[in-house]
């Protein structure tokens, strides 16, 4: 049996596929590659010694689509990572957002119900909890009242997934709320390496440490929080991804639908994080205060004893790992994109 990985060469995707194939899982990986590179592919067979099978795909295209449905009938389970996913962007271009985020999903579940494929993983956010009332957050807690258009869309798909679920209760579905992923995977060969500007904390922060930027904007110092910068849960990609590997396991029991926070259960403040990297590696990394960003809030960080109790799965990796890590694949990634 296979299992299809959308978004499968981006950041979270391929180091998601890497934990599957450890566990000896066939992978179909499916990407358009708008904010990911070809040569993943070749990353991912270096650390594994296995070659997926890939196809370059836009989850939008319901006909290349359904293609890869109809060449590969041994797919059991679907992980939904493609999409659109910078906060500040989708304040700017929020019918991108929609049309990526929420066409691409539906896609994928009528071809699933199509083609018989029960179960769906998908790749939400704790954005989904809009402002918090309290931390840390609980999937008890009440969703809604979301500060941009990304969050929204994860939002929408949510009360979609539970809609379908109603109608076709013979799925298993977990959304697994993300909070803030960092890190590389601790070969240095595969790590997050956004086109253009990064919109996300920890590259910026290794681009300014590498020489490739002057320095890093710290997007607001007044808020409430211990420094005034936001405080966030920042959680290692590879923990992440074996959240993703419990999670399957989970719906072969046949749950229905689930929710889980994927987390560290504790919050770091962006100087912190800045701090943490400077002191793991040995760097600068200098740093402006700018003006908050629309759509970010204070403070955000997860409970997730829940899955731990029923996935029996535990983010093991610090934040001092992250940094290592992070960085070890930044010098990684400038050296090869200089020859």
């Amino acid at each position: 049996m296979a299992i299809l990985v959308t978004g499968g060469l981006g950041y979270i995707g391929s180091h998601t596929i890497i934990e599957l194939i450890k566990k000896g899982e066939k992978v179909i990986a499916v990407d358009n590659l708008s904010n990911s590179k070809i040569t993943m592919i070749d990353q991912i067979e270096k650390i594994t010694g296995v070659r997926i099978t890939f196809y370059q795909v836009d989850c939008l295209d319901k006909e290349k689509l359904e293609e890869v449905f109809k060449e590969n009938k041994d797919i059991r389970d679907v992980i939904h990572f493609a999409g659109s996913k910078a906060v500040g962007e989708s304040c700017v271009k929020p019918l991108l957002y929609y049309e990526n985020n929420l066409m691409s999903t539906i896609n994928l579940l009528n071809l699933m119900i199509k083609y018989g494929v029960k179960n769906f993983i998908f790749s939400s956010s704790a954005t989904v909890y809009g402002t918090p009332k309290r931390v840390p957050l609980y999937e008890t807690d009440p969703i809604g009242g979301t500060t941009n258009p990304y969050g929204t869309t994860k939002l929408i798909i949510e009360g979609i997934l539970q809609d379908v679920y109603k109608v076709h209760p013979e799925m298993n579905i977990a959304i697994l709320r993300y909070f803030n992923p960092i890190g590389a995977h601790e070969s240095g060969l595969i790590g997050e390496a956004p086109n253009g500007i990064p919109n996300n904390l920890m590259p910026y922060i290794t681009q300014v440490a590498v020489g490739q930027r002057d320095h890093l904007n710290v997007f607001g110092d007044d808020y409430p929080t211990v420094d005034g910068t936001g405080v966030r849960d920042y959680i290692h990609v590879v923990d992440l991804a074996t959240g993703h590997v419990a999670a399957l396991e989970k719906l072969a029991t046949n749950p229905g639908l689930v929710i889980y926070n994927l987390g560290t259960g504790k919050g770091t403040s962006v100087l912190e994080l800045v701090k943490a990297f400077e002191e793991a590696n040995n760097v600068k990394v200098p740093y402006e205060i700018a003006p908050r960003r629309p759509g970010d809030i204070a403070e955000c960080y997860a409970n997730c004893d829940k899955a731990e109790k029923e996935l029996h799965w535990k983010a093991t990796h610090t934040i001092v790992d992250a940094c290592r890590d992070s960085w070890k694949w930044q010098q990684y990634f400038t050296k090869e994109s200089k020859k």
